[in-house]
């Protein structure tokens, strides 16, 4: 099947500009600032009161980030035409963006437990970072497959090549997809710490002495061009192409030179088959801070010469919306091309642009523009850039978007509980050792087991000088890679500069972001650790290790719970697949403070003993961990000799509107995504080898697995259930179970992972062990 054009046939809006498409766009077109003074929380120790603040009346019972979501969303469905009684809501995927999901729910409930000392588990299971998704799920009835990017200020520019590798390959029908983030405490009195913030409205590309928060949310409607023809929709653009890269330079700051960022633009038009010149308008990341606006312009000129377009940064009217921008700014230059007007940047100060750009200064200009380019970079060296062109518009060269080579995975390796490295983990499992005999007080619950790793460990084989800037879950994810590096070779310079990684977590740094709001709650401003602000972003892992191993090449982040690994493993092979990079790591952590695991003890289901049985009722046992997973073209394996562990076959993936926290008793969506998998993979139910088992011995997880795994036909097969003896490490659950079957703890013949998501979200991936 030739890959589909992606059409977007419709488009949300709520920001400071306005509450909805045509309010925002209004503004935005006439050049009116939609930044104030901030009214949501004390402002009064930071460097500045201005935001870019949503003036519209939320709900006092939702969190912030949800009302954004919402509004945004049914404006795009209303706008679409889209009647969602009338398709196979089985096949609408729900994809969001976002950097700090529900966190004003999250910081109320940790202030409480700072200063009282009293810990809402409800609220704090509900305010995490993959409920975003789940919250969208359940609100407007999506049972498709269901995705959290956290590249911090690119997630949904991210998300946005993620819903298009979904469609490209026919995954699903329709994508709801876009990006949320909400003013927050956290991140106001970070880049506050970072001495980021300007003092007065931000002036991106011209005096750019700092940046200006904003709030909001844009969503879109996607869907193949000939499916909204065959629906009568109207196009308003299309999704040409998506480019992503990491400089591996440092964790704050982007590569001055600006070369990670023209890698992203360059695979941009490469994926939608366009030329640099093809381009008629930039909206640009654009912050106002010195450092991004000095190498974005660097990273023009090497991609467009002396001949770049008109560019400019609607930051400079909405404030920077941080995981939202890169969605905000794909509907923005949707209405560019859809008004006939290019977005101007305002507050220039009568300073024109250093940098000899030509920024739209002040009021929008009348254009026609066929092909916009929009940039969004990020915390760790993250670059992303996304193509949307005129319907219709066409380049030189086919597009890179089809599957053209074959995937294998050439290295494995992990650490779980106390085992601190893969020969741990194969040793637990060849004497039936379970990992997770640590045993820690919980108040209220008393002691419980929990599988801790030894993070001192996990850092010896990191510079010592990186690895104090680095976070736990940072350390775990460099002792993974290094361990898989040890055990099938380190890689020349060339090919680790080709390398791409794409992390995934469960939770993310969970760690980080409660020292740094607890230094906030107790004393201010002067408690605002700017080292610790640096890792609260879900992607700082993917950036530490990116600088560790001199990695180059493509790069997202996954937050989005237990499925975590298994659909980082389907991005990272579609675009192995398809040509647009050679090998990409896959490297997955989760680690678990006292505060998490006192949430997690608190709730139904969490064992007393360090005895678990996968269906055995007994409960489950939490526990920190890591894998890496090295995956390439046969073509780049063999190319450079490495031999290939397993061919990748297959994957799946599911939801249900089971709310937050919530999951389905019947496994009729989980055993949906199994089904999927196994159909890609062209496998029949009694072909597989060995079903990698998400069973934890929580009741209500494996009654539903089972229902999933008899509904598929695969209640008969071989099962390993690594969670016996790893715990439930949740993100990165699949991929130690991967890495458990290809170390000789599973049985000859095709493996199928299967994992889940508390809020109901499923996802499978079929692998062919490799002689």
């Amino acid at each position: 099947m030739t890959p589909p054009n992606i059409a977007l046939t419709g488009l949300g809006l709520i920001t400071g500009a306005g509450d909805d498409v045509e309010k925002s766009w209004s503004s935005i077109a006439a050049g009116t600032t939609g930044i104030r003074t901030n009214t949501l929380f004390d402002t009064s120790e930071l460097l500045t009161d201005w935001a870019g603040m949503s003036t519209a009346e939320q709900p006092a019972d939702l969190d912030r980030c949800y009302a954004l979501a919402a509004t945004a969303i049914r404006e795009a469905l209303h706008g679409s035409g889209l009647d969602l009684t009338a398709v196979d809501r089985d096949r609408v995927a729900v994809v969001v963006g976002s950097s700090l999901g529900a966190m004003p729910t999250l910081e109320a409930t940790h202030r409480t437990l700072v200063l009282e000392g009293r810990l809402d588990a409800g609220q704090a299971v509900a305010s995490q970072l993959p409920c975003v998704g789940d919250y969208i799920a359940a609100e407007f009835d999506l049972r498709g497959p269901r995705v959290v990017l956290s590249n911090a200020c690119a997630a949904s520019a991210v998300a946005l090549g993620y819903a298009a590798e979904l469609l490209w390959k026919g995954d699903v029908d329709y994508v709801v997809c876009g990006g949320v983030d909400p003013l927050a405490e956290l991140s106001a009195y970070g880049f506050s710490a970072l001495g980021a913030l300007d003092s007065e409205p931000c002036s991106p590309l011209s005096a750019s002495t700092g940046l200006t928060l904003g709030e909001g949310a844009g969503f879109m409607v996607l869907e193949s061009v000939e499916r909204a023809g065959a629906r009568g929709a109207r196009v308003l653009a299309e999704l040409g192409g998506y480019g992503l890269s990491c400089d591996g330079h440092h964790q704050t700051a982007p590569d001055p030179s600006g070369k990670g960022a023209c890698s992203a633009m360059a695979q941009a038009l490469d994926t939608a088959g366009l030329a640099p010149a093809d381009v008629d308008y930039l909206n640009l990341h654009g912050t106002g801070t010195p450092a991004n606006d000095a190498s974005e312009p660097k990273a023009l000129k090497l991609l467009f010469g002396l001949e770049i377009p008109a560019a400019s940064s609607t930051k400079s009217i909405l404030g920077h919306t941080l995981g939202a921008a890169g969605a905000v700014e794909a509907v923005v230059s949707t209405l560019a091309i859809d008004r006939g007007t290019l977005p101007p940047t305002i507050n220039t100060r009568g300073v024109a642009s250093p940098y000899g750009l030509d920024i739209v200064p002040d009021t929008g200009r009348d254009a026609h523009p066929e092909v916009v380019l929009s940039n969004s970079f990020a915390f760790g060296g993250n670059n992303a850039s996304v193509v949307i062109n005129r319907p219709g518009r066409t380049g030189s060269r086919p597009p890179r978007r089809e599957a053209v080579h074959e995937v294998v995975v050439t290295g494995v390796a992990g650490l779980a509980g106390t085992a601190g490295g893969t020969e741990a983990i194969a040793e637990a499992f060849a004497e039936g050792r379970p990992c997770f005999d640590t045993f820690e007080e919980v108040p209220g619950v008393g002691r419980v087991p929990v599988g801790r790793a030894d993070i001192k460990a996990a850092a010896r084989g990191t510079n010592p000088s990186r690895a104090r800037r680095m976070d736990p879950l940072s350390l775990l994810a460099a002792s993974a890679v290094g361990d898989l590096y040890a055990r099938h070779g380190k890689p020349s310079r060339a090919v680790a500069e080709s390398t791409g990684v794409v992390f995934a977590t469960g939770y993310g740094p969970v760690t980080s972001v409660l020292r740094f709001h607890e230094g906030v709650v107790r004393d201010g401003i002067t408690g605002a650790n700017p080292s610790l602000f640096a890792n609260t972003v879900v992607n700082a892992a993917a950036g530490h290790v990116a600088m560790l191993h001199r990695f180059r090449g493509y790069t997202a982040t996954i937050a989005n719970g237990g499925t975590s690994s298994v659909l980082a493993l389907q991005l990272a092979a579609r675009v192995i697949a398809r040509g647009a990079a050679e090998r990409i790591m896959v490297v997955v952590a989760d680690e678990f403070p006292e505060q998490a695991l006192a949430t997690q003890a608190a709730l139904p289901g969490y064992a007393r003993s360090a005895h678990v049985v996968p269906g055995g009722r007994t409960g489950t046992v939490l526990s920190e961990g890591a894998a890496a997973i090295l995956l390439e073209s046969r073509e780049a394996a063999r190319d450079r000799g490495a031999d290939a562990l397993a061919r990748v076959r297959g994957f799946g993936a599911s939801g249900e509107p089971a709310g937050i926290g919530g999951l389905a008793r019947d496994g009729e969506a989980w055993g949906r995504s199994l089904r999927s998998a196994l159909a890609e993979a062209d496998l029949a139910p009694e072909g597989v080898g060995t079903v990698v088992s998400a069973a934890s011995g929580h009741p209500l997880v494996d009654l539903a697995q089972r229902a999933a795994l008899r509904r598929t036909g695969l209640d008969g097969r071989p099962v390993l259930a690594p969670k016996a003896l790893l715990g439930e490490t949740y993100g990165s659950a699949g991929a130690l179970g991967l890495v458990a079957a290809l170390t000789g703890a599973g049985t000859p013949g095709p493996v199928l992972l299967s994992s889940f998501a508390y809020g109901g979200s499923y996802a499978a991936a079929v692998f062919d062990p490799e002689p």
